[in-house]
């Protein structure tokens, strides 16, 4: 299911709010992304509860993004009847799948070389923490430009929670039709509610 194109000048824009929101979050020391992610964990824990969330998508770390690992380990061990998935890119083209994830379960990478489950059921998650390079106000966000996250918000049932670092946040990220906000955005700052 390929996405429409943006505009060249749309699409410049973009890959260089894109760039940016990369080289802030690489400049950021170990103790900086260590600290800004215990920050996260801190709004993240009460809005997974008031969202009632049992089955819980996030993706493994990719290129300095907010370690998760340990936290989603500490929220399955919470409540037995809890699961976790991790997204698995399967296809270029297509939707990803989430396959369930609990610390231990063998691992093999999807074709970005990103670990995921190596084998398992395959989930629908009621809550997906997706992760943030450039976001705005609106909830809109920039990944890294495959259009995985927007193909598969489309076709699942599930709350999108964006999760990054502060230093990504701009006045907009120029979105296109198909892009779906997030419903929350937590960062270090704190946990918001886009403004549409």
């Amino acid at each position: 299911m390929p996405l429409p194109q943006p505009e060249p000048e749309s699409a410049r824009k973009r890959r260089s709010l894109r760039e940016q929101a990369l080289a802030a979050r690489a400049a950021m020391s170990d103790e900086q992304r260590a600290a800004a992610t215990a920050a996260i964990e801190i709004g993240l824990a009460p809005l997974l509860q008031r969202l009632a969330a049992r089955t819980l998508g996030f993706c493994w770390p990719f290129r300095g993004e907010p370690d998760l690992r340990a936290f989603v380990t500490g929220w399955l061990a919470a409540d037995a009847q809890r699961r976790a998935a991790l997204p698995a890119v399967l296809d270029k083209a297509a939707p990803m799948v989430f396959r369930a994830w609990r610390p231990g379960v063998p691992m093999s990478a999807d074709r970005h070389g990103i670990p995921i489950p190596a084998a398992g059921p395959s989930l629908v998650p009621d809550v997906v923490l997706v992760p943030l390079n450039a976001f705005d106000a609106a909830g809109f966000r920039l990944g890294y430009g495959g259009g995985y996250f927007d193909r598969t918000l489309a076709m699942i049932d599930s709350t999108a929670v964006g999760v990054g670092f502060e230093s990504g946040r701009v006045g907009t990220t120029l979105p296109q039709t198909h892009d779906r906000p997030m419903a929350w955005i937590v960062t270090e700052e704190g946990v918001f509610e886009p403004m549409c």
